[in-house]
């Protein structure tokens, strides 16, 4: 029988939203089994946090410089390790596990600044290890149906891109763990909602789209006083070819909860699909009345069915779409270990990381500069 992938996390301590949810995902398959961490800065919190999870004492690690060192060395030593830090934290843990060739799942975005995600990318390039991304939302199963159906020419020609991400939580100052790290430029980078939640909705627009934004004309607003961050985004976006889009996300539009929606229009038909409604989406041929697709429904394809795991009716969402990812991450990574190439296309990369990333400073750019059109390749 093989055996489980032995996984590592740095961050995701006790009180921490994200880890938790990796945690989860990670074990949904049976493919992965936490069994070291440097689950917080403060080592007391580290500890407490691994006895919470089951973690054997030596290995609970003060820092993730030594986990990254003693993990190397053990013959029962990790086959990856996720980084669930904040975003300024990202850098220095994944070029140290990079260093050691040890694979590395880093929660998005890929880190605060252009400058530390350059870095990133030498450590990888120079690595054995394989690097992912967890822009989760690509692991939904319609999410991956609509990326086949594009590519697939079933939409024609793509013309118009319309993606936008709302949430409220941030309407008012609110001060804890969650909120405290992603409205300070120290942690968060020089985006805040652009960084948090713009990058997964410029991801999924890219993901599902295929097509590659040139250039953009943005507009970084900070509604709450004395919020050094912003808290919403409007973006215009011109794809490579005549494809147009737009873009919008924010934290502070009240009666969102975890609005992400996606609709993308070609020369033969348009697709619609929301996250708060993940397992329905709508495929539209002009002239035609609207169909509604579902998750492993009757027009289902492999990629749909592949991603699934229970029958049609029976709602899948949020960490399901998660799993995903760390089972085609364990995917690659055992096909490496059997010396074999499988197919990856699913995976978000480190390229992807490094586009995001120039998204980011472009939407900063250009908003300094009273919403100028940026070109992506510039930043």
């Amino acid at each position: 029988m093989t055996r489980k992938l032995r996984l590592g996390m740095v961050g995701g301590g006790q009180g921490a939203f994200i880890g938790d949810v990796h945690r989860m995902a990670a074990r949904l398959d049976g493919e992965w089994e936490l069994v070291a961490g440097a689950l917080s800065s403060d080592p007391a919190r580290a500890m407490a946090s691994a006895r919470d999870l089951g973690l054997a004492p030596d290995r609970s690690y003060a820092s993730f410089e030594d986990m990254a060192k003693t993990e190397a060395a053990r013959p029962d030593g990790i086959d990856a390790v996720a980084i669930v830090t904040p975003n300024h934290m990202h850098a220095a843990p994944c070029i140290a596990f990079l260093r050691q060739n040890i694979h590395v799942i880093c929660d998005k975005p890929l880190t605060a600044t252009l400058e530390q995600a350059a870095e990133i990318a030498k450590a990888a390039q120079a690595s054995t290890a394989q690097f992912f991304l967890t822009h989760n939302y690509t692991g939904y199963p319609l999410i991956r149906q609509a990326r086949d159906m594009v590519k697939a020419g079933d939409l024609g020609d793509i013309r118009l891109v319309q993606v936008e991400y709302a949430q409220d939580w941030l309407t008012e100052e609110v001060s804890n763990k969650q909120a405290d790290w992603r409205t300070d430029p120290a942690r968060s980078g020089a985006g805040g909602c652009v960084g948090d939640i713009g990058t997964h909705a410029y991801n999924i627009a890219r993901f599902v789209s295929g097509l590659t934004v040139e250039s953009l004309s943005a507009e970084l607003t900070s509604f709450v006083p004395g919020r050094a961050l912003d808290d919403n985004v409007q973006a215009k976006l011109r794809f490579a070819g005549s494809a147009r889009g737009s873009l919008w996300a924010s934290q502070v539009a009240v009666g969102n909860e975890n609005g992400l929606r996606l609709r993308i229009y070609g020369s033969k038909a348009g697709l619609d699909w929301a996250q708060e409604n993940p397992n329905v989406m709508t495929f539209t041929r002009f002239g035609e009345a609207k169909q509604i697709l579902t998750r492993g429904g009757a027009v289902a394809n492999d990629s749909n069915h592949a991603a699934a795991r229970v029958p049609a009716g029976h709602p899948e969402g949020y960490l399901e779409g998660f799993a995903n990812l760390y089972r085609d991450a364990a995917a690659a990574i055992r096909a490496q270990q059997d010396n074999k190439s499988i197919p990856v296309e699913n995976l978000v990369s480190l390229e992807d990381g490094l586009d995001g990333m120039r998204f980011i400073q472009a939407c900063v750019q250009s908003s300094e500069n009273n919403g100028a059109w940026t070109r992506l390749a510039d930043v």
